[in-house]
């Protein structure tokens, strides 16, 4: 039975004008046109049996004819001009009612178009709250294990509720934009939650302030980046949740942006000679383990132990080293021209803040610290002790925010690294939640080769991510200084509240064409309300995002509240303490 049983006399209007996605409608009851809204839901006859059209109206006009009017006409006015209302409609997609497998289903596609004087139905009360019922539909209703994720409500209905394709939407990528203050770490926080809900779970938020921290689920687990007062405990990874990225899990290209000066005139040397002590170094840890597999196959960019004492002392060799020469001992060709490098590697060595690469201690130079770290990290929920903690929160906020790109881009390339080298059959997918995404995954490197580095290694997950079960989820307040090849590749926007123009501008662009008058409407959402639209939405919406269970910790201060207390806050002095100490 159709959804859908409106009779003649209830029409709208007629369809009096057709193009390839939009149509205009002549209404004749003005009475009808005062509840019509831009951006609600129309019904249109289509040419085919149980099938009817579904349109957004796009604009709603009353103009004033030039023609002398008959009298008694709606809308006729003293000077005898005929005012005439007028409905643009762009068409979204296709409600099919035939009987058998295509009953009751909605269809992005447009294989027809309205008729000259077909009606036009506006969609409201039952009629709408059963079509939001097809749309939330996003799996056949007989499916044992539909794989949905709600998001909310809809606006235009609340009593109806909102749901994503829950694959489509890891699948072909996604972006969560909003200003400050919107929802927008809030509707992150509903969906790390859905998605902690699964049995076998697996994702990791990029956490570069901490504000996730307080998600507190059975299948949500805590980790964070070591910082200096971490260096002298005896901390477990699974037990304690603080994690050390060993220096030698770095990739070339990286070492070279951390450690060599690319204005240096012996830059092109000191590049070069560090990759021989590199390759030196790893090959005696791997004879000294007896690895003779790997011996005989790794690169510099595997991710294989070495001593970086023995880089350093080989590169002192090159920068001191004296030949045999015709009137007896002379420089060396690199004699002095290491310097510099040796001096910004031993300076890194003793930083503190960079514990975290260089003072994890035996552990993370035993050869099975890889394989522990990933399963921590990349693993699911069933590959965690008790089969909980799929959801990884990876806290970066005490992480120099010189280097955070590269090392940000350190755990993303590990896990692409890990279902690369999966076989096809027992690659289980993961999704990276990248937040504050415009710090490490910018439209520009201005320079940093710490960026170019971070954005080579995002870029590449956006293009190939799908094929090996990686997808990313991009959240930013300014979508306008992300990566435009990175958003290029995001196939699902939820946009919260943006107010300024480049962020609305990028927004647009990553709208369909006939729906571009849809954003008009991003500076007047409401908090915790967003336009949803791409693959995992059959229909373009405004959605009410459901409140998480708990909160993050947004870092929203009450200024007149706090500034209205009578009493001491004793904050200061502990704050130098800890400022000092680089611990809270």
């Amino acid at each position: 039975m159709s959804i859908f049983t409106n009779q003649d006399s209830e029409a709208l209007g007629r369809v009096i004008e057709v193009d390839t996605s939009t149509v205009v409608v002549r209404v004749t009851d003005a009475s009808k046109l005062r509840r019509l809204q831009v951006n609600r839901l129309v019904l249109l006859q289509s040419s085919r049996a149980g099938e009817h059209l579904i349109g957004m109206v796009q604009k709603i006009v009353r103009s004033i004819s030039t023609a002398k009017a008959t009298g008694g006409e709606i809308g006729e006015d003293t000077s005898g001009n005929a005012e005439e209302d007028i409905v643009r409609v762009t068409l979204i997609g296709t409600h099919i009612n035939k009987q058998g497998d295509e009953s009751n289903v909605f269809r992005r596609t447009l294989e027809t178009v309205p008729e000259i004087d077909a009606n036009c139905f506006q969609i409201e009360g039952d009629s709408l709250t059963e079509f939001m019922k097809v749309i939330a539909r996003v799996d056949d209703e007989h499916n044992a294990d539909p794989q949905r994720l709600k998001l909310g409500v809809y606006t235009l209905d609340e009593s109806a509720n909102a749901f994503l394709n829950g694959n489509k939407f890891f699948q072909r990528h996604a972006i969560i934009v909003g200003s400050t203050g919107s929802g927008k770490s809030w509707t992150t926080a509903t969906v790390l939650e859905q998605v902690a809900k699964l049995p076998n779970a697996n994702a990791i938020i990029f956490d570069i302030h901490g504000e996730y921290t307080p998600l507190r689920a059975e299948n949500i687990r805590g980790y964070r980046i070591a910082g200096p007062a971490d260096l002298d405990k005896q901390l477990d990874l699974h037990k304690n949740g603080v994690i050390f990225l060993p220096y030698w899990m770095l990739e070339y290209e990286a070492m070279v942006s951390m450690f060599v000066d690319r204005t240096d005139q012996n830059a092109p040397n000191q590049t070069m000679l560090m990759s021989r002590a590199v390759v030196a170094a790893k090959k005696k840890y791997l004879l000294n383990q007896g690895e003779t597999d790997v011996l005989n196959n790794f690169t510099i960019d595997s991710p294989v132990p070495f001593d970086i004492d023995d880089v350093v002392a080989k590169l002192q060799k090159y920068n001191t080293e004296m030949v045999e020469g015709t009137r007896g001992p002379k420089q060396g060709p690199y004699f002095d021209k290491l310097s510099r490098l040796i001096a910004r590697l031993e300076n890194k060595l003793t930083d503190r803040r960079l514990g975290f690469l260089f003072k994890g201690g035996d552990e993370t130079m035993n050869y099975d610290y890889l394989g522990k770290l990933s399963l921590a990290l990349i693993g699911g929920s069933q590959d965690q002790s008790e089969g909980k903690g799929g959801v990884k929160i990876v806290d970066f906020s005490e992480v120099p925010s010189d280097i955070l790109p590269l090392i940000v881009s350190l755990v993303g390339r590990l896990a692409f690294s890990i279902q690369q080298w999966s076989s096809i059959d027992k690659r289980h997918p993961i999704a990276l939640f990248c937040d504050e995404a415009h710090l490490y995954i910018p439209e520009r490197s201005r320079g940093n080769s710490g960026n170019e580095v971070s954005i080579s290694t995002f870029e590449r997950i956006a293009k190939e991510g799908r094929k090996y079960g990686v997808g990313l989820v991009v959240i930013s307040q300014r979508p306008s200084e992300v990566n435009r090849t990175v958003l290029s590749q995001c196939n699902n926007l939820i946009s919260m509240r943006l107010t300024n123009a480049e962020d609305q501008g990028v927004v647009r662009r990553l709208l369909p064409d006939s729906l571009g008058g849809f954003s008009d409407v991003l500076p007047i959402l409401d908090i915790g309300e967003a336009l949803v639209v791409g693959d995992a939405s059959l229909l373009p919406c405004r959605i009410r995002v459901d409140k998480p269970q708990t909160k993050p910790s947004s870092g929203t201060v009450n200024f007149w509240s706090e500034w209205s207390r009578p009493e001491k806050i004793h904050a200061i002095l502990p704050a130098v303490k800890g400022w000092r100490k680089q611990a809270h």
